[in-house]
Protein backbone atom coordinates (compact mmCIF):
# COMPACT_ATOMS: atom_id res chain seq x y z
CA UNK A 1 0.00 0.00 0.00
CA UNK A 2 1.45 3.34 -0.77
CA UNK A 3 1.90 6.24 1.53
CA UNK A 4 0.40 4.66 4.86
CA UNK A 5 1.12 6.88 7.84
CA UNK A 6 -0.43 4.31 10.56
CA UNK A 7 2.49 2.31 10.59
CA UNK A 8 3.99 -0.46 8.88
CA UNK A 9 2.15 -3.35 6.83
CA UNK A 10 3.17 -6.79 6.59
CA UNK A 11 1.45 -9.70 5.41
CA UNK A 12 -0.15 -12.06 7.59
CA UNK A 13 -1.74 -15.08 6.21
CA UNK A 14 -5.29 -15.69 8.01
CA UNK A 15 -7.77 -18.18 6.97
CA UNK A 16 -6.43 -18.46 3.37
CA UNK A 17 -6.79 -14.46 3.00
CA UNK A 18 -3.89 -12.71 2.89
CA UNK A 19 -4.28 -9.49 5.32
CA UNK A 20 -2.50 -6.29 5.69
CA UNK A 21 -1.81 -5.32 8.82
CA UNK A 22 -2.12 -1.73 10.03
CA UNK A 23 -0.11 0.08 13.76
CA UNK A 24 -2.03 2.12 15.24
CA UNK A 25 -1.86 4.36 18.29
CA UNK A 26 -5.29 3.91 19.38
CA UNK A 27 -6.39 0.09 18.30
CA UNK A 28 -2.90 -1.37 18.25
CA UNK A 29 -2.25 -4.45 15.55
CA UNK A 30 -5.18 -3.97 12.91
CA UNK A 31 -5.69 -6.48 10.28
CA UNK A 32 -7.64 -5.62 6.91
CA UNK A 33 -8.97 -7.22 4.10
CA UNK A 34 -7.10 -6.50 0.63
CA UNK A 35 -10.38 -4.65 -0.82
CA UNK A 36 -10.58 -2.32 2.34
CA UNK A 37 -6.64 -1.31 1.48
CA UNK A 38 -7.85 -0.96 -2.37
CA UNK A 39 -10.55 1.55 -1.50
CA UNK A 40 -8.34 3.19 0.98
CA UNK A 41 -5.77 3.51 -2.06
CA UNK A 42 -8.23 5.57 -4.43
CA UNK A 43 -7.95 9.40 -4.20
CA UNK A 44 -11.34 10.12 -2.89
CA UNK A 45 -10.34 8.08 0.76
CA UNK A 46 -6.79 9.70 0.00
CA UNK A 47 -8.52 13.14 0.77
CA UNK A 48 -9.30 12.48 4.22
CA UNK A 49 -6.00 13.05 4.74
CA UNK A 50 -6.22 16.36 4.81
CA UNK A 51 -9.32 16.95 6.25
CA UNK A 52 -8.65 17.84 10.21
CA UNK A 53 -10.88 15.48 12.27
CA UNK A 54 -11.86 18.03 14.74
CA UNK A 55 -11.97 21.74 12.53
CA UNK A 56 -11.03 25.06 14.24
CA UNK A 57 -10.49 22.46 17.64
CA UNK A 58 -6.73 22.13 16.36
CA UNK A 59 -5.71 25.79 16.92
CA UNK A 60 -7.19 25.75 20.41
CA UNK A 61 -5.64 22.17 21.29
CA UNK A 62 -2.20 21.32 20.03
CA UNK A 63 -2.23 17.71 19.75
CA UNK A 64 -5.36 17.59 17.84
CA UNK A 65 -3.97 17.30 14.68
CA UNK A 66 -5.69 13.85 13.27
CA UNK A 67 -7.42 13.69 10.26
CA UNK A 68 -11.00 12.15 8.78
CA UNK A 69 -8.21 9.37 7.09
CA UNK A 70 -7.30 7.10 10.77
CA UNK A 71 -10.41 7.74 12.08
CA UNK A 72 -12.33 6.61 9.04
CA UNK A 73 -9.92 3.27 9.10
CA UNK A 74 -10.30 2.92 12.86
CA UNK A 75 -14.48 3.10 12.51
CA UNK A 76 -13.90 -0.08 9.62
CA UNK A 77 -11.47 -2.05 12.47
CA UNK A 78 -13.94 -1.69 15.32
CA UNK A 79 -17.02 -2.45 12.74
CA UNK A 80 -15.54 -5.46 11.62
CA UNK A 81 -14.59 -6.13 15.33
CA UNK A 82 -18.24 -6.03 16.26
CA UNK A 83 -19.69 -8.04 13.75
CA UNK A 84 -16.77 -10.78 14.35
CA UNK A 85 -17.77 -10.62 17.34
CA UNK A 86 -21.06 -11.38 17.30
CA UNK A 87 -20.73 -13.88 14.69
CA UNK A 88 -18.64 -16.35 16.61
CA UNK A 89 -20.87 -16.16 19.90
CA UNK A 90 -23.87 -16.01 18.43
CA UNK A 91 -23.37 -18.36 14.70
CA UNK A 92 -27.47 -18.80 14.53
CA UNK A 93 -27.66 -15.13 13.45
CA UNK A 94 -26.45 -16.46 10.35
CA UNK A 95 -23.66 -13.72 9.95
CA UNK A 96 -21.77 -13.74 6.72
CA UNK A 97 -18.45 -13.26 5.10
CA UNK A 98 -19.84 -10.74 3.14
CA UNK A 99 -21.92 -9.55 6.27
CA UNK A 100 -18.62 -8.58 7.35
CA UNK A 101 -17.01 -7.17 4.68
CA UNK A 102 -19.79 -4.67 3.84
CA UNK A 103 -19.94 -3.72 7.16
CA UNK A 104 -16.24 -2.53 7.51
CA UNK A 105 -16.63 -0.96 3.68
CA UNK A 106 -19.15 1.19 5.43
CA UNK A 107 -17.28 2.37 8.48
CA UNK A 108 -14.25 3.19 5.87
CA UNK A 109 -16.60 5.09 3.88
CA UNK A 110 -18.77 6.57 6.03
CA UNK A 111 -16.84 10.24 6.45
CA UNK A 112 -15.79 10.69 2.69
CA UNK A 113 -18.31 13.45 2.44
CA UNK A 114 -16.97 15.65 5.15
CA UNK A 115 -15.38 19.38 3.58
CA UNK A 116 -12.81 21.40 5.01
CA UNK A 117 -11.94 21.16 8.65
CA UNK A 118 -15.23 18.80 8.86
CA UNK A 119 -18.08 20.66 10.81
CA UNK A 120 -17.24 23.89 9.82
CA UNK A 121 -17.65 23.40 6.28
CA UNK A 122 -21.20 20.82 6.45
CA UNK A 123 -22.69 23.01 10.11
CA UNK A 124 -21.65 26.19 9.24
CA UNK A 125 -20.57 27.48 5.77
CA UNK A 126 -23.01 25.53 3.49
CA UNK A 127 -26.33 26.41 5.64
CA UNK A 128 -25.40 30.08 5.43
CA UNK A 129 -24.27 30.12 1.43
CA UNK A 130 -27.24 27.65 0.83
CA UNK A 131 -29.59 28.40 3.14
CA UNK A 132 -32.78 26.31 1.57
CA UNK A 133 -30.48 23.29 0.98
CA UNK A 134 -31.08 20.11 2.40
CA UNK A 135 -27.57 18.88 1.83
CA UNK A 136 -25.54 17.47 3.91
CA UNK A 137 -22.35 15.42 4.82
CA UNK A 138 -23.98 12.00 5.10
CA UNK A 139 -25.55 12.08 1.49
CA UNK A 140 -22.29 13.59 0.09
CA UNK A 141 -20.57 10.16 1.30
CA UNK A 142 -22.80 7.83 -0.30
CA UNK A 143 -22.38 10.00 -3.38
CA UNK A 144 -18.64 10.19 -3.18
CA UNK A 145 -18.79 6.28 -2.10
CA UNK A 146 -20.74 5.67 -5.70
CA UNK A 147 -17.88 7.76 -7.24
CA UNK A 148 -15.04 6.37 -5.73
CA UNK A 149 -16.58 2.57 -6.97
CA UNK A 150 -17.03 3.98 -10.57
CA UNK A 151 -13.91 6.31 -10.62
CA UNK A 152 -11.94 3.21 -9.67
CA UNK A 153 -13.77 0.51 -11.63
CA UNK A 154 -14.94 -1.71 -8.60
CA UNK A 155 -17.90 -2.79 -8.95
CA UNK A 156 -17.11 -5.47 -11.03
CA UNK A 157 -14.83 -6.92 -7.76
CA UNK A 158 -17.04 -6.06 -5.33
CA UNK A 159 -19.70 -8.08 -6.97
CA UNK A 160 -16.90 -10.53 -6.90
CA UNK A 161 -16.95 -10.89 -3.54
CA UNK A 162 -20.51 -10.75 -3.28
CA UNK A 163 -21.39 -7.43 -1.78
CA UNK A 164 -24.78 -5.46 -1.98
CA UNK A 165 -23.49 -1.51 -2.93
CA UNK A 166 -27.50 -0.69 -1.31
CA UNK A 167 -26.18 -2.44 1.73
CA UNK A 168 -23.67 -0.35 2.15
CA UNK A 169 -25.25 2.71 1.55
CA UNK A 170 -27.93 1.98 4.25
CA UNK A 171 -25.42 1.62 6.48
CA UNK A 172 -23.63 4.34 6.07
CA UNK A 173 -26.89 6.68 5.73
CA UNK A 174 -30.22 4.74 6.29
CA UNK A 175 -32.55 3.42 3.88
CA UNK A 176 -32.65 4.35 0.45
CA UNK A 177 -35.02 5.11 -2.56
CA UNK A 178 -34.72 6.62 -6.22
CA UNK A 179 -33.84 9.48 -7.11
CA UNK A 180 -36.54 11.32 -8.91
CA UNK A 181 -34.76 13.97 -10.48
CA UNK A 182 -33.98 17.53 -10.35
CA UNK A 183 -30.68 17.29 -8.01
CA UNK A 184 -27.94 18.59 -9.82
CA UNK A 185 -24.38 16.60 -9.18
CA UNK A 186 -26.46 13.80 -8.10
CA UNK A 187 -25.24 10.56 -10.06
CA UNK A 188 -28.68 8.40 -11.44
CA UNK A 189 -27.44 5.86 -9.52
CA UNK A 190 -27.38 7.37 -6.42
CA UNK A 191 -30.25 6.95 -3.67
CA UNK A 192 -31.16 9.61 -0.61
CA UNK A 193 -33.16 9.03 2.69
CA UNK A 194 -36.99 7.84 2.21
CA UNK A 195 -39.78 7.15 5.02
CA UNK A 196 -40.75 3.77 6.87
CA UNK A 197 -42.58 1.73 3.55
CA UNK A 198 -44.60 -1.89 2.99
CA UNK A 199 -42.84 -4.74 1.64
CA UNK A 200 -44.85 -7.17 -0.33
CA UNK A 201 -45.88 -8.45 3.17
CA UNK A 202 -47.10 -5.94 4.55
CA UNK A 203 -44.41 -5.49 6.93
CA UNK A 204 -42.95 -1.95 7.96
CA UNK A 205 -38.76 -2.41 6.57
CA UNK A 206 -37.36 0.36 5.23
CA UNK A 207 -34.38 -1.29 4.17
CA UNK A 208 -33.57 -3.44 0.75
CA UNK A 209 -29.91 -4.49 1.63
CA UNK A 210 -30.86 -6.94 4.04
CA UNK A 211 -34.04 -8.31 5.38
CA UNK A 212 -35.74 -7.54 8.69
CA UNK A 213 -33.92 -11.01 10.41
CA UNK A 214 -31.08 -8.83 10.25
CA UNK A 215 -31.64 -5.47 11.51
CA UNK A 216 -29.24 -5.24 14.08
CA UNK A 217 -26.43 -5.39 11.33
CA UNK A 218 -27.85 -1.49 10.48
CA UNK A 219 -26.98 -0.91 14.38
CA UNK A 220 -23.04 -1.15 14.10
CA UNK A 221 -21.71 1.63 11.62
CA UNK A 222 -24.75 4.79 12.86
CA UNK A 223 -27.09 3.84 14.93
CA UNK A 224 -30.21 5.76 14.46
CA UNK A 225 -32.20 4.16 17.30
CA UNK A 226 -29.63 5.01 20.42
CA UNK A 227 -26.88 6.44 19.12
CA UNK A 228 -24.40 3.50 20.51
CA UNK A 229 -21.97 2.78 17.11
CA UNK A 230 -18.41 2.30 16.44
CA UNK A 231 -18.12 5.49 14.26
CA UNK A 232 -18.66 7.48 18.14
CA UNK A 233 -15.82 4.32 19.83
CA UNK A 234 -13.77 5.88 17.54
CA UNK A 235 -13.55 9.22 17.94
CA UNK A 236 -14.52 9.48 21.79
CA UNK A 237 -11.01 7.38 21.72
CA UNK A 238 -9.08 8.83 19.52
CA UNK A 239 -10.19 12.88 20.02
CA UNK A 240 -9.30 11.85 24.05
CA UNK A 241 -5.98 10.61 23.00
CA UNK A 242 -4.81 13.99 20.95
CA UNK A 243 -7.07 16.63 23.17
CA UNK A 244 -5.28 14.90 26.21
CA UNK A 245 -9.10 14.31 27.81
CA UNK A 246 -9.59 10.96 29.84
CA UNK A 247 -11.71 8.65 27.96
CA UNK A 248 -14.23 6.41 31.09
CA UNK A 249 -15.54 4.22 28.21
CA UNK A 250 -14.27 1.04 27.25
CA UNK A 251 -15.59 -0.27 23.75
CA UNK A 252 -13.72 -3.31 24.35
CA UNK A 253 -16.18 -4.24 26.82
CA UNK A 254 -18.91 -3.79 25.20
CA UNK A 255 -18.55 -5.95 22.79
CA UNK A 256 -17.58 -8.33 24.92
CA UNK A 257 -20.69 -8.34 26.12
CA UNK A 258 -22.72 -7.89 23.01
CA UNK A 259 -25.13 -9.89 22.16
CA UNK A 260 -28.47 -9.96 19.85
CA UNK A 261 -31.95 -10.01 21.53
CA UNK A 262 -34.94 -10.18 20.02
CA UNK A 263 -37.04 -6.60 20.63
CA UNK A 264 -40.81 -6.12 19.45
CA UNK A 265 -40.28 -8.85 16.74
CA UNK A 266 -36.78 -7.12 15.67
CA UNK A 267 -32.91 -7.98 16.38
CA UNK A 268 -31.26 -5.26 18.53
CA UNK A 269 -27.67 -5.49 19.94
CA UNK A 270 -27.97 -5.60 23.34
CA UNK A 271 -25.68 -5.35 26.40
CA UNK A 272 -25.18 -7.04 29.99
CA UNK A 273 -27.21 -5.37 32.75
CA UNK A 274 -24.49 -4.73 34.46
CA UNK A 275 -22.64 -2.44 31.74
CA UNK A 276 -25.73 0.17 32.09
CA UNK A 277 -23.27 2.30 34.45
CA UNK A 278 -20.53 1.89 31.49
CA UNK A 279 -22.96 3.33 28.96
CA UNK A 280 -24.27 6.53 31.17
CA UNK A 281 -20.36 7.00 31.39
CA UNK A 282 -20.15 7.24 27.37
CA UNK A 283 -22.74 9.51 27.21
CA UNK A 284 -21.13 11.48 29.89
CA UNK A 285 -17.87 11.36 28.16
CA UNK A 286 -19.50 12.64 24.69
CA UNK A 287 -20.91 15.66 26.58
CA UNK A 288 -17.26 16.17 28.23
CA UNK A 289 -16.17 16.49 24.87
CA UNK A 290 -18.33 18.79 23.84
CA UNK A 291 -17.94 20.94 26.83
CA UNK A 292 -14.59 21.10 26.86
CA UNK A 293 -13.01 20.64 22.81
CA UNK A 294 -15.67 20.56 20.21
CA UNK A 295 -17.66 24.02 21.69
CA UNK A 296 -14.66 25.66 23.31
CA UNK A 297 -15.33 29.21 22.93
CA UNK A 298 -12.37 29.98 21.41
CA UNK A 299 -12.44 27.02 19.13
CA UNK A 300 -16.09 27.90 18.26
CA UNK A 301 -15.18 31.85 17.34
CA UNK A 302 -12.54 30.31 15.10
CA UNK A 303 -14.59 28.26 13.45
CA UNK A 304 -16.91 31.26 13.40
CA UNK A 305 -14.19 33.12 11.26
CA UNK A 306 -12.96 30.29 8.95
CA UNK A 307 -16.65 30.46 8.08
CA UNK A 308 -16.68 34.23 7.08
CA UNK A 309 -13.59 33.79 5.39
CA UNK A 310 -15.36 31.21 3.29
CA UNK A 311 -18.24 33.20 2.52
CA UNK A 312 -16.27 36.10 1.48
CA UNK A 313 -13.81 33.73 -1.10
CA UNK A 314 -16.64 31.66 -2.10
CA UNK A 315 -17.09 33.34 -5.39
CA UNK A 316 -13.61 33.52 -6.10
CA UNK A 317 -12.46 30.28 -5.45
CA UNK A 318 -12.50 28.34 -8.92
CA UNK A 319 -12.02 24.25 -8.20
CA UNK A 320 -12.06 22.24 -11.89
CA UNK A 321 -14.69 19.24 -11.86
CA UNK A 322 -16.46 16.97 -14.23
CA UNK A 323 -16.20 17.68 -18.61
CA UNK A 324 -13.71 20.57 -17.34
CA UNK A 325 -16.63 22.90 -15.59
CA UNK A 326 -15.09 24.93 -12.50
CA UNK A 327 -16.97 25.18 -9.23
CA UNK A 328 -17.08 27.42 -6.60
CA UNK A 329 -16.24 26.16 -2.52
CA UNK A 330 -20.39 26.14 -2.39
CA UNK A 331 -21.11 24.39 -5.31
CA UNK A 332 -18.55 22.11 -6.09
CA UNK A 333 -20.86 19.51 -3.56
CA UNK A 334 -22.82 19.11 -6.98
CA UNK A 335 -20.06 17.66 -8.81
CA UNK A 336 -17.94 14.55 -6.60
CA UNK A 337 -14.79 14.90 -9.46
CA UNK A 338 -14.66 19.15 -8.08
CA UNK A 339 -15.42 17.70 -4.16
CA UNK A 340 -12.56 15.24 -4.26
CA UNK A 341 -9.96 18.13 -4.73
CA UNK A 342 -11.70 20.43 -1.76
CA UNK A 343 -9.92 19.92 1.27
CA UNK A 344 -8.51 22.19 4.17
CA UNK A 345 -5.92 23.08 1.82
CA UNK A 346 -8.16 25.68 0.95
CA UNK A 347 -7.57 27.61 3.65
CA UNK A 348 -3.66 27.82 2.50
CA UNK A 349 -4.60 28.82 -0.55
CA UNK A 350 -6.80 31.82 0.31
CA UNK A 351 -4.09 33.23 2.86
CA UNK A 352 -1.12 32.80 0.27
CA UNK A 353 -3.27 33.89 -2.52
CA UNK A 354 -2.14 37.47 -4.18
CA UNK A 355 -5.86 37.61 -5.37
CA UNK A 356 -7.16 41.26 -4.52
CA UNK A 357 -10.85 40.02 -5.00
CA UNK A 358 -9.35 37.93 -1.86
CA UNK A 359 -8.39 40.62 0.79
CA UNK A 360 -11.12 40.59 3.15
CA UNK A 361 -10.79 37.00 3.34
CA UNK A 362 -7.35 36.61 3.56
CA UNK A 363 -7.28 39.02 6.21
CA UNK A 364 -9.67 37.20 8.61
CA UNK A 365 -7.28 34.05 8.04
CA UNK A 366 -4.21 36.44 8.97
CA UNK A 367 -6.00 37.72 12.18
CA UNK A 368 -6.41 33.28 12.97
CA UNK A 369 -3.40 32.93 12.29
CA UNK A 370 -1.85 35.59 14.49
CA UNK A 371 -4.49 35.06 16.82
CA UNK A 372 -6.40 38.61 16.43
CA UNK A 373 -9.63 37.04 17.55
CA UNK A 374 -12.81 37.99 18.44
CA UNK A 375 -13.61 38.38 21.92
CA UNK A 376 -15.96 36.23 23.79
CA UNK A 377 -18.56 38.61 25.96
CA UNK A 378 -19.71 35.73 27.34
CA UNK A 379 -22.65 33.17 27.51
CA UNK A 380 -25.64 32.75 29.17
CA UNK A 381 -29.09 30.50 29.22
CA UNK A 382 -32.86 31.15 28.49
CA UNK A 383 -34.89 29.60 30.96
CA UNK A 384 -36.08 26.89 28.42
CA UNK A 385 -35.06 26.27 24.71
CA UNK A 386 -36.56 28.26 22.35
CA UNK A 387 -36.60 27.12 18.36
CA UNK A 388 -33.98 30.00 16.84
CA UNK A 389 -33.76 30.86 12.92
CA UNK A 390 -30.92 32.92 11.43
CA UNK A 391 -33.28 35.56 11.59
CA UNK A 392 -34.00 35.65 15.43
CA UNK A 393 -30.81 35.37 15.77
CA UNK A 394 -29.68 38.59 13.31
CA UNK A 395 -32.72 40.46 15.65
CA UNK A 396 -30.40 39.74 18.76
CA UNK A 397 -27.34 41.20 17.20
CA UNK A 398 -29.24 44.14 16.24
CA UNK A 399 -30.82 43.88 20.19
CA UNK A 400 -27.42 43.62 21.80
CA UNK A 401 -26.04 46.78 19.19
CA UNK A 402 -28.97 48.74 20.53
CA UNK A 403 -29.50 48.02 24.20
CA UNK A 404 -28.76 50.76 26.72
CA UNK A 405 -27.02 49.96 30.03
CA UNK A 406 -28.71 51.27 33.30
CA UNK A 407 -25.30 53.64 33.57
CA UNK A 408 -25.48 57.10 32.94
CA UNK A 409 -21.38 56.77 32.40
CA UNK A 410 -21.39 54.84 29.52
CA UNK A 411 -20.89 55.72 25.86
CA UNK A 412 -22.01 53.03 23.62
CA UNK A 413 -19.02 53.33 21.08
CA UNK A 414 -20.84 53.50 18.41
CA UNK A 415 -21.84 49.50 18.58
CA UNK A 416 -23.36 48.13 15.67
CA UNK A 417 -24.99 44.87 14.76
CA UNK A 418 -22.05 43.97 13.01
CA UNK A 419 -20.21 44.09 16.02
CA UNK A 420 -21.80 41.25 17.70
CA UNK A 421 -21.95 37.49 16.53
CA UNK A 422 -24.43 35.56 18.75
CA UNK A 423 -23.62 31.39 18.81
CA UNK A 424 -26.02 29.12 19.94
CA UNK A 425 -25.01 26.02 21.29
CA UNK A 426 -26.97 22.61 22.18
CA UNK A 427 -25.18 20.43 24.26
CA UNK A 428 -27.11 17.06 24.52
CA UNK A 429 -26.50 13.22 25.17
CA UNK A 430 -27.37 12.38 21.29
CA UNK A 431 -30.80 12.26 20.84
CA UNK A 432 -31.84 16.29 22.06
CA UNK A 433 -33.73 16.17 25.59
CA UNK A 434 -34.37 11.84 25.46
CA UNK A 435 -32.17 9.87 27.56
CA UNK A 436 -30.56 7.67 25.06
CA UNK A 437 -30.45 4.46 27.40
CA UNK A 438 -34.02 4.48 27.30
CA UNK A 439 -33.30 3.05 23.35
CA UNK A 440 -31.16 0.56 24.99
CA UNK A 441 -32.21 -2.93 25.96
CA UNK A 442 -30.09 -5.08 28.03
CA UNK A 443 -29.97 -9.12 29.23
CA UNK A 444 -29.20 -10.56 32.75
CA UNK A 445 -26.87 -13.68 32.94
CA UNK A 446 -29.99 -15.97 34.16
CA UNK A 447 -31.50 -15.45 30.54
CA UNK A 448 -29.48 -14.11 28.03
CA UNK A 449 -31.78 -13.93 25.29
CA UNK A 450 -34.62 -12.33 26.89
CA UNK A 451 -33.88 -8.40 26.07
CA UNK A 452 -34.85 -6.18 29.26
CA UNK A 453 -35.18 -2.14 29.71
CA UNK A 454 -33.71 -0.48 32.60
CA UNK A 455 -34.86 3.03 33.60
CA UNK A 456 -32.76 5.71 34.94
CA UNK A 457 -34.31 5.16 38.93
CA UNK A 458 -33.12 2.00 38.82
CA UNK A 459 -29.48 2.89 37.99
CA UNK A 460 -28.39 5.57 40.57
CA UNK A 461 -30.24 8.86 41.78
CA UNK A 462 -27.09 10.64 41.17
CA UNK A 463 -27.18 10.89 36.96
CA UNK A 464 -28.89 13.53 35.07
CA UNK A 465 -32.13 15.07 34.99
CA UNK A 466 -32.16 16.27 31.92
CA UNK A 467 -30.44 15.58 28.90
CA UNK A 468 -30.00 18.78 26.73
CA UNK A 469 -29.48 22.23 27.47
CA UNK A 470 -28.88 25.42 25.25
CA UNK A 471 -26.50 28.00 25.57
CA UNK A 472 -26.35 31.36 23.90
CA UNK A 473 -22.42 32.99 23.85
CA UNK A 474 -21.94 36.00 21.88
CA UNK A 475 -19.14 37.23 20.66
CA UNK A 476 -17.53 41.14 19.91
CA UNK A 477 -15.47 41.69 16.87
CA UNK A 478 -14.19 45.02 17.80
CA UNK A 479 -11.76 44.11 20.15
CA UNK A 480 -9.87 47.19 21.88
CA UNK A 481 -10.29 47.66 25.21
CA UNK A 482 -12.75 50.33 25.63
CA UNK A 483 -15.53 49.23 23.31
CA UNK A 484 -15.12 45.65 24.42
CA UNK A 485 -15.74 47.03 27.90
CA UNK A 486 -18.89 48.91 26.28
CA UNK A 487 -19.97 45.65 24.59
CA UNK A 488 -19.85 43.64 27.78
CA UNK A 489 -21.59 46.01 29.46
CA UNK A 490 -24.54 45.66 26.67
CA UNK A 491 -24.27 41.77 26.62
CA UNK A 492 -24.99 42.22 30.55
CA UNK A 493 -28.03 44.78 29.63
CA UNK A 494 -28.92 42.75 27.66
CA UNK A 495 -29.09 39.52 29.52
CA UNK A 496 -31.35 41.31 32.13
CA UNK A 497 -33.80 42.44 29.54
CA UNK A 498 -34.55 38.98 28.02
CA UNK A 499 -34.79 37.43 31.62
CA UNK A 500 -31.86 35.32 30.81
CA UNK A 501 -29.34 33.27 33.67
CA UNK A 502 -26.42 35.80 34.76
CA UNK A 503 -23.25 34.86 33.19
CA UNK A 504 -20.79 33.89 35.20
CA UNK A 505 -18.73 36.49 35.43
CA UNK A 506 -21.29 39.46 35.62
CA UNK A 507 -20.42 40.98 38.42
CA UNK A 508 -16.93 41.15 37.61
CA UNK A 509 -17.72 43.14 33.91
CA UNK A 510 -20.55 44.74 34.59
CA UNK A 511 -20.85 45.44 38.89
CA UNK A 512 -22.75 48.38 38.86
CA UNK A 513 -25.26 46.15 36.91
CA UNK A 514 -26.35 43.04 38.24
CA UNK A 515 -27.60 44.21 41.40
CA UNK A 516 -30.52 46.02 39.77
CA UNK A 517 -31.83 42.46 39.20
CA UNK A 518 -33.39 41.12 42.00
CA UNK A 519 -33.36 37.62 40.96
CA UNK A 520 -29.25 37.80 40.67
CA UNK A 521 -29.03 38.27 43.78
CA UNK A 522 -25.22 37.11 46.08
CA UNK A 523 -27.10 35.72 48.22
CA UNK A 524 -26.26 32.07 49.23
CA UNK A 525 -28.31 29.77 46.59
CA UNK A 526 -29.34 26.51 47.34
CA UNK A 527 -29.66 24.01 43.96
CA UNK A 528 -32.70 25.12 43.40
CA UNK A 529 -32.08 28.48 42.82
CA UNK A 530 -33.68 29.97 45.78
CA UNK A 531 -31.51 32.02 48.09
CA UNK A 532 -31.01 31.51 51.70
CA UNK A 533 -32.88 34.53 52.62
CA UNK A 534 -36.34 33.26 50.39
CA UNK A 535 -36.12 30.40 52.22
CA UNK A 536 -35.33 31.55 55.53
CA UNK A 537 -38.74 33.16 54.88
CA UNK A 538 -40.91 30.36 54.03
CA UNK A 539 -41.68 31.29 50.43
CA UNK A 540 -39.78 29.57 47.74
CA UNK A 541 -41.09 28.34 44.14
CA UNK A 542 -41.32 24.84 45.26
CA UNK A 543 -43.42 26.11 48.27
CA UNK A 544 -42.12 26.07 52.48
CA UNK A 545 -38.92 24.83 53.02
CA UNK A 546 -36.62 24.87 55.78
CA UNK A 547 -33.76 27.46 55.60
CA UNK A 548 -30.35 26.22 54.68
CA UNK A 549 -27.61 27.40 56.34
CA UNK A 550 -24.01 28.37 54.94
CA UNK A 551 -21.24 26.42 56.91
CA UNK A 552 -18.15 27.38 55.15
CA UNK A 553 -16.77 30.18 52.70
Amino acid sequence: MAGNNLGEEEPVVKKKMLLKIFNDPIHGTMELHPLLVTIIDTRQFQRLRFIKQLGGVYYVYPGASHNRFEHSIGVCYLAGQLVKALKERQPELNISDEDILCVQIAGLCHDLGHGPFSHVFDDMFIPRVRPNDPWKHENASVEMFDYLVKDNKLKTVMEQHGLDLDFIKELINGPLKEETGGKKGVQPEQKAMQEHKTDETGNQWPYKGRPEDKSFLYEIVANKRNGIDVDKWDYFARDCYHLGIQNNFDYRRFIKFARVCEVDGKKEICTRDKEVGNLYDMFHTRNCLHRRAYQHRVGNIIETMITEAFLKADPHIQIEGSDGKTFTLSTAIDDPEAYTKLTDQVFEQILNSSNPQLTEARQILRNIVYRRLYKCLGQTQAGKPMNLTQETIHSWEAELARTTPQSSNINNHDLRPEDFIVNVIVMDYGMKEKNPINSVRFYCKKDVTKAIQIRKNQVSKMLPEHFAEQLIRVYCKKTDEESLEVAKKHFVQWCMNRNFSKPQDGDIIAPELTPLKASWSNNYYDDEGESATTMANGVCKNGPKKAKIKLFD
